[in-house]
């Protein structure tokens, strides 16, 4: 497509698909013509993949998450189909800057973190490989929610990404499933038949996920939950208003709002509400799919694999069952056969209260087939194994952490490490019990988005070395590794990673009023808030830096910006504590006249895929400091690694394998290893005597506590110090020197930039195994037994 012809379809769309002239058209109206125009160009590789796998009766894969963190898709479009130059002409000829009109599109509120970053980075990867795949999650209206900070605290607000018309998605009327809750089961002609008396509509919207170069292209399919029997008119006519959009509202519920607070018991069956919603609209699109196909369920394993991403849709296991066994009449330990054959589950944790479980009671009242089918489920593996320990069901909660495991046919970590751990802790006995069913995938990202797009000075030098074929073949890479003792080439990429910085320094000023040095260490950790990420570590440590640094104003100090980005569960009143701390530890310092100019610490609002991508290609240095044992792989680790920033880390997740790749003189490592995690917590007095040992660790926690960063207030955080200096479950205090330790390595080789430019050149030469397309082709071979439709 030449810039004339797009220009054309842009104008096109403009009027006729806006109602829109050029001349009053806002860059609103702009966008929304740039992105029918574009996925226009889509549509037809879209339908012919899909035509392509059913005549080819590939073996499809369905990627189930209660996440999929998209981000913008216009740009990623752009780039896929090959029409950035085009794009930019055309706009450029209509009086239009394209990184503008491109910038107004708001992110996709689906999505928290890395969980739902890394299926969106899949879906991409299935895409590039052509590998015949669906995606299914929920369509959120509000996602998460919309973070601010008011007095430094965190506040939650509803995103409003809907409220703009999202121009990537076709709604998919005739895909509509009744789905059940609650009521009773009763034996029927020889059957269980499960009689809800509640009862939603998911409807299907579906975005289609273009690969690289446009060869192929899969579908994000997302479900809406509806009325079965929307507005009550006749409630209406008699008074009742608020009845008469009752049903309405209810059923909206499901969908509008990712992870509501379970820290009561509607929310707890909300929650669960969601998980079954989707996951049982989804297995019944599956199996519809396949019925048009085939007439024999038993091949339903050579032509469906199910991927369930985390415990979220580990009630696919009895209800695939249930389908099997209930609707479709197969003998029940055939069903459970036939459904462990189709799925698979991807474990992202290694902490024990995030494994899911739901009480007998919710679950009985709320699915009470499906209740029923897990009890069935665990007695038969019982039977097949009766010296086992481990049982799905205990203590009155149904354990989906153990039902996912026994209904699965593979079980992945996503690091080598973690998988390893895995075998050893969460999942040791079902190990024991199932010795080939546990494998590993090491989770990867996609380099069209990441780099390509996110980083471009980054992407034309090396496209200029080494030409283009990086993009959908990473380990490429490698080419240039030499190159890091060219000083030529170490310059140009310095240049281009100084002006990535000092574009984020920009954008710094314009939206927050803060003043950024560009020649000043960027240091980020963006993440999720979570204690076992150790967010409190990283400020406690610029607290200690900004002590020293007041003792010795003059000293040969590395100036140093400390970037912060994520946000805390509404519930997780830690996690928020630690935002305020740092939101109040940066008011101090960037106010300070006698430390500033060295060390500033900065947190802008609402972490979202977008800002990401402003941050990632900006940072000289990663912080992946999680509690050994506790990080089961990260993907922020290797997005940045590849936009050559050094990594600061302990031996946990896929630092390991970073670390590995990129060569330890090439990684800042500190920290205990996880046995040493183990052994550590075993001493009730590991805190004070981490602080006893390190009078730098002893003053920053007593600044906490006297009120330095609270106008004097000793009560605000004492939370803090208090779990500081006396649980401290993630061993904070115990990392705390060797991390300092670690920190002042980093000074040193920061302010020698040719040597820190070959580390980072280093970095970008030797990460590009993190790919999600190697990710991915391991899955094909390994779990789901599928293959490209493009071979």
């Amino acid at each position: 497509m030449t810039a004339p012809e797009l220009r054309d379809a842009i104008l096109r769309h403009l009027t006729y698909s806006l109602g829109k002239d050029a001349g009053t058209a806002t860059v609103y109206d702009w966008r929304l013509a740039l992105s029918y125009a574009v996925r226009d160009r889509i549509v037809d590789p879209w339908f012919a993949s899909t035509k392509a796998a059913y005549a080819k009766q590939s073996k499809r894969v369905y990627y189930l998450s209660m996440e999929f963190l998209i981000g913008r898709l216009l740009e990623d479009a752009i780039v896929n189909i090959g029409l950035l130059d085009e794009a930019g002409e055309a706009m450029n000829a209509l009086g239009q800057d394209l990184t503008t009109v491109m910038l107004d599109e708001p992110d996709a509120a689906l999505g928290n973190g890395g969980l739902g970053r890394l299926a969106a980075c899949f879906l991409e990867s299935l895409s590039t490989i052509g590998t015949p795949a669906y995606g299914y999650g929920i369509r959120y209206e509000h996602g998460l929610f919309k973070q601010s900070f008011f007095e430094g605290r965190q506040q939650e607000a509803p995103e409003e990404w809907l409220q703009q018309v999202h121009t990537w998605e076709f709604e998919r009327p005739e895909a509509a499933f009744q789905i059940g809750f609650g009521g009773s089961v009763k034996e029927q002609g020889g059957r269980m038949l499960w009689s809800p008396d509640e009862a939603v509509v998911a409807t299907a919207h579906d975005t289609p996920i273009i690969g690289w170069r446009g060869r192929w292209a899969n579908t994000l399919r997302l479900w809406e939950a509806r009325a079965v029997h929307g507005f009550d008119l006749g409630a209406f006519n008699r008074g009742d208003y608020f009845g008469a959009a009752e049903p309405e509202a209810s059923a909206r519920t499901i969908s509008r709002v990712l992870y509501p607070d379970d820290t009561t018991e509607d929310g707890k069956r909300l929650r669960l509400k969601q998980e079954y919603f989707f996951t049982a609209a989804s297995l019944r699109d599956v199996v519809r799919r396949f019925d048009s196909e085939y007439d024999d369920l038993s091949l339903l394993p050579q032509k469906v694999a199910i991927q369930l991403n985390d415990t979220h849709p580990a009630i696919a296991g009895p209800e695939l069952v249930r389908i099997l066994h209930d609707e479709k009449g197969m003998a029940l330990d055939t069903a459970i056969e036939t459904a462990r054959g189709c799925l698979n589950y991807t474990n992202h944790t290694l902490l024990p209260e995030a494994l899911e479980r739901w009480s007998e009671g919710l679950m009985g009242d709320l699915l009470p087939r499906h209740m029923d089918l897990i009890r069935k489920i665990d007695e038969v593996h019982a039977k097949e194994y009766p010296a086992r320990t481990v049982a799905m069901v205990e203590n009155g909660d149904v354990k989906m952490g153990e039902l996912a495991f026994t209904m699965a046919s593979h079980v992945n970590g996503v690091s080598a490490l973690h998988t390893e751990l895995m075998k050893e802790t969460v999942f040791q006995e079902l190990h024991s019990l199932h010795p080939e069913r546990i494998v590993n995938q090491t989770n990867g990202v996609t380099p069209r988005r990441w780099v390509l797009s996110a980083n471009p000075r980054l992407s034309s030098l090396v496209s200029g070395k080494i030409g283009m074929n990086w993009v959908d073949d990473l380990e490429q890479l490698k080419e240039l590794e030499p190159l890091a003792e060219d000083s030529g080439f170490r310059g140009d990429y310095d240049t281009a990673k100084r002006s990535n910085k000092a574009e984020l320094s920009n954008w710094f000023a314009k939206t927050h009023g803060v003043k950024l040095d560009p020649e000043a260490m960027f240091d980020v950790q963006i993440k999720r808030i979570h204690e076992y990420k150790r967010q409190h570590l990283n400020i406690l440590e610029a607290i200690a830096l900004w002590q020293e640094i007041h003792d010795d104003p003059n000293g040969d100090w590395t100036p140093r910006v400390k970037i912060f980005g994520g946000k805390a569960a509404p519930g997780y009143y830690f996690a928020k504590e630690i935002i305020y701390l740092i939101n109040s530890v940066a008011e101090v310092l960037n106010n300070d006249p006698v430390t500033s100019k060295y060390l500033k610490v900065v947190y802008p609002p609402n972490y979202n895929v977008s800002l990401a991508e402003q941050l990632i290609p900006a940072a000289d240095l990663s912080e992946q400091i999680s509690t050994a044992g506790k990080e089961a792989s990260g993907t922020g680790n290797m997005k940045f690694a590849l936009n050559g920033a050094l990594t600061i880390g302990t031996l946990d997740g896929a630092n390991v394998e970073i670390r590995d790749l990129v060569g330890p003189d090439n990684f800042f490592l500190f920290g205990m290893t996880e046995p040493q995690v183990v052994a550590r917590r075993a001493d009730p007095e590991h805190a004070a005597n981490a602080i006893a040992a390190d009078p730098r660790l002893a003053r920053a926690i007593e600044a906490i506590r006297n009120g330095a960063f609270s106008g004097g207030d000793a009560e605000r955080f004492e939370p803090i110090a208090d779990d500081l200096s006396g649980k401290d479950y993630f061993l904070v205090c115990s990392d705390f020197t060797d991390y300092w330790r670690a920190q002042r390595e980093v000074d040193a080789a920061y302010r020698d930039s040719d040597t820190w430019t070959r580390m980072a050149v280093l970095n970008t030469a030797r990460s590009g195994w993190f790919s999600s397309d190697r990710t991915i082709r391991g899955y094909m071979s390994d779990v789901w037994r599928a293959s490209s439709a493009l071979a």
